[in-house]
């Protein structure tokens, strides 16, 4: 197994034989991932400040930064007594502990985004609310009579009221035409019964 160094700016991964060590005049070592993080710790910049930065992102809650499963990576001051089933034993709980975490970092992320979404989403309807004459169509200023209520209606009622008013005239044209088709029908009953006494009459005569 391979030990991964951190390195002192970004909190990247150090692979061996990749990497810059820097050592100060105290003896203090400071391990570097590339060039990029050397120099902005040549400038002494904070990586606090620094937007790309691991401890940016955890320092305003942007990644997990309160969770058990961070603990195990911290380094230890004693070196633990080898023991082969303890090794074997944490390189087993390494494994889940690392798909642990990635699966709560995700769930940290999406409960992040989450705020964000219901505040677009305040924000779109408050957006619609006060510019509502931009989106409404141009018979929702119109003011209908309904009958029901006997006032004049504006808006979507007056869409309402106009449905309704159209499905009462359509009644009262269908009741208007089965009226008609009626008295035409018993007009022609009549005329039909005087035909016939008419012919009973004219056959009597003769006989």
């Amino acid at each position: 197994a391979m030990r991964l160094q951190k390195c002192w700016f970004c909190s990247s991964n150090i692979y061996p034989g990749h990497g810059i060590c820097f050592v100060r005049n105290d003896s203090t070592e400071f391990r570097f991932c590339r060039s990029k993080c050397h120099k902005a710790f040549k400038k002494k910049r904070n990586p606090r400040k620094t937007r790309w930065t691991k401890a940016y992102r955890m320092a305003r809650n942007k990644d997990l930064s309160q969770d058990l499963s961070l603990t195990f990576e911290a380094r230890r001051s004693t070196l633990p007594k080898y023991n082969r089933e303890a090794l074997t034993q944490t390189v087993e709980a390494m494994r889940k502990i690392v798909q642990v975490r990635q699966k709560r970092q995700a769930s940290h992320i999406l409960k992040r985004l989450a705020k964000g979404t219901e505040m677009r989403r305040l924000a779109d309807v408050r957006s619609v609310e006060q510019e509502l004459h931009l989106v409404q169509a141009p018979h929702a200023t119109r003011k209908i009579y309904d009958p029901d209520t006997k006032r004049l209606v504006a808006g979507a009622d007056a869409a309402a009221a106009a449905a309704k008013q159209q499905r009462l005239d359509k009644r009262a044209t269908a009741k208007a035409a089965a009226e008609a088709r009626a008295k035409r029908a018993k007009l022609r009953a009549k005329a039909g019964a005087a035909l016939t006494l008419d012919a009973e009459a004219m056959e009597t005569e003769d006989a």
